[in-house]
């Protein structure tokens, strides 16, 4: 029988906790106590909820906020989220232990509301402690930073095509505001790269270094219509035999090459760096490395233009200390900024922080437009057929995942320009 792909994925928690079976058992008297704790936590929105015997309740409910309606079919769905948070919280719903008409709202309502919920929806005790462990196995050093994007983006060209637009762009796109349901995801992403190339103020014939390179949209733009040489950098042979595709198509080999190489192992000086959502997948050890990478390849007084995804600051030190849904499945290694302390560490390599702005809402939009074009992909069996009716949950319940998210304001993706001092 041929190996479907995508099923690394869905059995990525195989070293992770994730509750139920016994422990819901011995949890049986602690249900009201984790109810009443959600209750007291949701200072904004509500979650009507239909217990498992049928009984509905409403929690929350004292200001304006996201409503999010569940039925809880199985006691054992809150067992896993109190010992496993969100790693429970999915292996409940792909368990089919919990439904929801529109797990967005969900899970907008329980990110707006972390600070207040506390602990509620993280792991506890050995549960923590063992995902703690599984995911630092997963660290970005040299040999897992190539296999950790492997396991994501190695997926197949094939596979991203069928649901991303045509521009191939895995990033947020920057939409006309106010956000217009009718705009074509396709010119938000090029407004995206434009404005993050505007921020470099490059000039014909000068080097560009690109540090996490994509599917080569940005380096294809760049080297046509900046008349830049562009260098762009991936770990994933699936990028960059797509990506030298793209660019021998428009004629622009002599101008951009794309290279499977580590970012910390970058060589000469450049006029400008660009790295669109690069960081997230670099872990916070090694945000120093990042940084230094960047103040390394640039020359005196050149820019560098990054497009980053960051946790709000009072929540990230609990963020930090759990692997979480995306960790444990999605992005093995990831873990989102905190702005304050990667802008000192920044400033600390050289690097002098610029020109923030924020597009979370933008961010969103372009989650909920994937995930239209994803079922859209499904329904009409566009979508390689070696990839499981579980993969198709896992990955949709990723996108909703990320949307609450950025709903919420917890999370945000923002464009900034590094100067190194000259």
């Amino acid at each position: 029988m041929a190996t479907r792909r995508g099923t690394h994925l869905v059995a990525a928690d195989r070293g992770f906790a994730t509750g139920g079976g016994l422990i819901a058992r011995l949890f049986s008297g602690g249900f009201g106590r984790l109810l009443g704790a959600i209750d007291r936590g949701l200072d904004s929105g509500r979650l009507d909820l239909t217990l498992p015997d049928g009984t509905e309740r409403s929690f929350g409910g004292r200001a304006a906020g996201p409503v999010a309606i569940v039925h809880l079919r199985s006691w054992r769905a809150l067992v896993r989220l109190a010992t496993s948070g969100s790693v429970g919280w999915y292996k409940a719903w792909a368990a089919g232990e919990w439904a929801s008409p529109d797990p967005v709202s969900l899970f907008d309502l329980f990110m707006r509301n972390a600070a207040s919920l506390g602990e509620t929806g993280r792991a506890k005790g050995p549960w923590r402690l063992v995902n703690r462990i599984a995911h630092a196995l997963r660290a970005n050093d040299r040999k897992h930073a190539r296999l950790n994007i492997q396991h994501h983006y190695d997926l197949g060209n094939d596979f991203y095509a069928a649901w991303l637009d045509g521009s191939m762009t895995y990033s947020s796109a920057v939409f006309a505001e106010p956000i217009a349901p009718d705009e074509p995801l396709e010119a938000a992403q090029e407004r995206k790269v434009r404005s993050l190339l505007d921020r470099l103020d490059l000039r014909p014939g000068q080097r560009l270094l690109e540090i996490g390179c994509g599917w080569g949209g940005l380096a294809e733009i760049a080297a046509r219509d900046y008349g830049v040489h562009v260098t762009g950098l991936t770990l994933s042979e699936a990028q960059k035999a797509y990506a030298e595709a793209r660019l021998a198509r428009a004629d622009l080999t002599g101008r951009a090459n794309i290279q499977l190489t580590d970012y910390r192992d970058v060589t000469g000086r450049f006029d400008a760096v660009a790295s669109v959502e690069m960081v997230e997948a670099v872990g916070q050890e090694y945000w120093p490395n990042y940084l230094h990478a960047i103040a390394g390849a640039l020359k005196p007084g050149g820019r560098a233009a990054l497009q980053l995804i960051s946790m709000r600051g009072d929540l990230f030190a609990g963020y930090a200390a759990n692997a979480d849904f995306i960790q444990t499945y999605i992005f093995p290694g990831g873990l989102l900024i905190e702005e304050e302390r990667f802008r000192r560490l920044g400033e600390a390599a050289g690097l002098a922080w610029q020109d923030r702005t924020g597009y979370g809402l933008h961010y969103a939009e372009t989650l909920r437009r994937w995930r239209q074009h994803y079922d859209k992909a499904v329904a009409e069996a566009r979508l390689p057929d070696d990839f499981d009716p579980g993969f198709h949950n896992l990955w949709r319940y990723y996108l909703m995942y990320c949307e609450g998210g950025f709903l919420s304001g917890g999370i945000d993706v923002a464009q900034v320009t590094l100067v190194k001092h000259g």
